[in-house]
């Protein structure tokens, strides 16, 4: 079994009436020469990792090498009780998503979801609401095989490198990839996840990669944050039948034609945005971070 196109994955999941998480399980079965098991297994292991990473900057704040980031997970976490603007579950996904940058920043284990640079958005995502649903862990599997096949797509017809179509590749394609994840989790059918991630593709079109001194830390982690947010956003609208008129297919591909157009200064070459401040560029001669 194989799909190449979001139509295409749709179709199977008409015609077979499951989930995208069932295809993508199918798929990786067929060209893994391997039962479920073997994928379920693999699938844990990734969870592991991102578990890990979500949760141990909250209890172990850790700066970046640079003195850029760390800490900020905690301060976000702990002001939790006070009570949070956003909501519990929406504040800890936040929080989620910017711990797995400082383990990133920090040179700790994580899993790129699609990259490096995007990691949080996903994980925050899962763990958060793995928490409050009190879900088992074959479902979050689930979660992330629906989000995995929304990734491969992206990957195929488009892109998720910042230096190749800016951070709406990176956020952006993270972002659509947790959204379709949250709308199956929450029972939203094959239909809706493709709603909810063209919706998230859209509201970060054209977001520029811009990271201070070239490193994967400010503005990554914030946008993390806004990852996260922007993902439970567009699967709520999704789960509550409103559509985005653009297809799925065509939102990728106006994305990489948009990435594709951004001045060079504006895909990850520390020149232009944020890195290009004076701050910005004052921070890269490493004269700002630590204190």
């Amino acid at each position: 079994m194989d799909f190449t196109s979001g139509k295409e994955l749709l179709e199977l999941c008409r015609e077979n009436r499951f989930p995208i998480s069932r295809a993508m399980l199918l798929r990786e079965m067929d060209l893994g020469n391997c039962g479920e098991q073997t994928v379920r297994e693999k699938l844990g292991r990734s969870l592991e990792i991102m578990e890990a990473s979500v949760h141990e900057p909250l209890g172990k704040p850790r700066r970046s090498l640079s003195g850029l980031i760390g800490g900020e997970a905690w301060k976000l976490y702990s002001a939790r009780q006070t009570p949070p603007l956003c909501g519990e579950l929406l504040t800890h996904a936040i929080a989620y998503a910017m711990a797995v940058l400082e383990v990133n920043a920090a040179m700790g284990l994580i899993v790129a979801a699609p990259t490096a640079g995007s990691s949080g958005v996903l994980p925050g995502a899962l763990f958060s609401l793995k928490e409050h649903c009190g879900w088992s862990e074959t479902k979050v599997m689930d979660g992330l095989l629906n989000a995995g096949a929304v990734g491969y797509l992206l990957m195929r017809n488009a892109s998720v490198s910042g230096a190749e179509a800016g951070c709406q590749a990176e956020v952006g394609a993270a972002s659509a990839m947790t959204a379709s994840a949250i709308v199956e989790l929450m029972d939203g059918t094959p239909e809706m996840c493709f709603q909810a991630a063209s919706l998230a593709l859209s509201n970060l079109l054209g977001l520029v990669c811009d990271p201070i001194a070239g490193l994967v830390e400010v503005p990554c982690q914030s946008r993390n944050a806004i990852g996260v947010s922007n993902a439970f956003t567009c699967a709520q609208l999704a789960l509550c039948g409103i559509t985005h008129p653009v297809p799925f297919d065509e939102m990728a591909e106006a994305m990489y034609r948009v990435g594709r157009s951004l001045p060079y200064e504006l895909r990850e070459s520390a020149k232009g945005g944020n890195a290009g401040t004076p701050t910005g560029c004052r921070c890269a001669r490493g004269s700002c971070g630590a204190g």
